[in-house]
């Protein structure tokens, strides 16, 4: 070797010992193209539960976790939306930066918003048709649309502004929300994902200590306050930017798992109490001053650690390589999940003609499992109708795209 060929070597070396490092990114994300079937199965089976307990009590109802434990179907969408969503525009906020982010972000909470109108729509036009069909007023006055029907013209754009809600249309208002809030939780996370957490639990803090809360029409207050869910939806973006990683260890812990297990049988036992009231004679009565009551639409501190608790023991006991995640007997499930926003508003259809059907025909228990299983199969079938057409589209616009290719190189030649 030449001198000047040692020269320009310690030079090169020189130049890159030189060059700055650059600094890896706050957060992380999941490697393209892969994806969570864990997400889909959960988010499938928080669809059907919440189908199920929007119906009258049932033999099924006993089967969805409300009834073991202070957290419920609701918890699960929230922080799978969360984390879903934080998994998708999460790369776009990185690659493209903060304002391509925010308008595929505000893309899909338009979606989600025309969706919220048009089930808005089809929804009162299915109750006041059976109402006066067949002349039954209680059907409006308990599916909360009597204000409707005496003001439609101010109501309307208390609909629009998300105030004004029938029963069972609380999830989407409050999704969409927090849709609008992600942008700048994404941002932040980009900065700092753990003091962005941290401000989420003040928030959480702050509207707990201050009362806070949006109004809703006619009089109250929203049903799930965006100030306090917001701190699940938060958790689950911060997950899937790099913190579920980051507590790999404290999950894998057998500390972790035995306080999980002992805080879900404690629970288990309070539920039981509200069914078999000789349980509460054990229950001491300072013990249920300070737990009572557990507040839903502020998302109660019991509830919140009630998820975490079956949140670590799913991510313990349940594996991403799970063979279970491929079997035929979930696909169903997953199929649901992966087409969640169109299933929520079918359910939520479906829940009041089974509430109709029940109230008008029969409520014996044979009818109540019909109702529920009909509606699951209903669902799935949809999530599979949904899926095939869009496999049929990919297909097409695939060869579409190849033709197009053809006959341009066609051309070129």
């Amino acid at each position: 070797m030449s001198i000047a060929d040692q020269v320009r070597g310690s030079t090169i070396a020189g130049t890159a010992e030189a060059a700055p490092r650059v600094k890896a990114p706050a957060i992380s994300l999941p490697v393209v193209g892969e994806r969570e079937l864990r997400l889909d199965l959960f988010r499938g089976l928080a669809l059907w539960l919440i189908f199920i307990d929007h119906l009258p009590p049932n033999l099924l109802t006993w089967f969805t976790i409300r009834n073991y434990g202070f957290s419920d179907a609701t918890e699960i969408f929230i922080f799978i939306s969360g984390y879903t969503a934080a998994f998708v525009y999460g790369r776009a906020m990185l690659e493209n930066g903060f304002v391509i982010a925010t308008a595929r972000i505000l893309r899909r909470v338009w979606q989600i918003y025309v969706a919220h109108v048009f089930l808005f729509t089809i929804f009162l036009a299915e109750i006041s048709y059976v109402a006066t069909r067949f002349e039954n007023p209680l059907y409006t006055e308990e599916m909360g649309i009597m204000d409707f029907l005496k003001q439609p013209d101010v109501t309307i754009v208390q609909a629009l502004l998300l105030r004004f809600r029938p029963v069972n249309m609380d999830v989407l208002p409050l999704y969409i929300v927090l849709m609008l809030a992600l942008p700048l939780i994404l941002w932040l996370m980009k900065w700092k994902p753990d003091v962005t957490l941290g401000l989420s639990v003040l928030l959480y803090a702050v509207t707990w200590e201050f009362d806070l809360y949006l109004s809703a029409y006619p009089n109250g207050f929203w049903a799930f306050n965006p100030m306090a869910w917001q701190l699940l939806f938060v958790f689950g973006a911060w997950c899937a930017l790099g913190g579920a990683k980051r507590m790999s260890r404290i999950l894998a812990s057998p500390v972790t798992m035995w306080i999980s297990i002992a805080y879900l049988v404690a629970a288990f036992y309070v539920t039981m109490t509200w069914y078999v009231p000789g349980l509460s004679h054990f229950m001491p009565k300072r013990l249920e001053q300070w737990m009572y009551p557990i507040d839903k639409t502020d998302l109660d501190v019991l509830r919140f650690t009630h998820f975490l608790a079956l949140a670590a023991l799913t991510v313990r006991f349940l594996p991403r390589t799970w063979p279970g995640l491929k079997s035929p007997w979930l696909r169903p499930l997953i199929l649901c999940g992966q087409h969640s926003l169109e299933i929520f508003c079918l359910g939520v259809f479906l829940a009041f003609a089974g509430h109709f059907i029940l109230a008008e025909i029969s409520g014996g228990p044979a009818m109540h499992a019909l109702i529920s299983l009909s509606g699951i199969l209903i669902m799935w079938g949809m999530a599979w109708l949904i899926s095939w057409y869009k496999s049929e589209a990919d297909k097409s616009g695939s060869k579409t795209k190849n033709a197009v290719g053809n006959a341009d190189m066609a051309g070129g030649g």
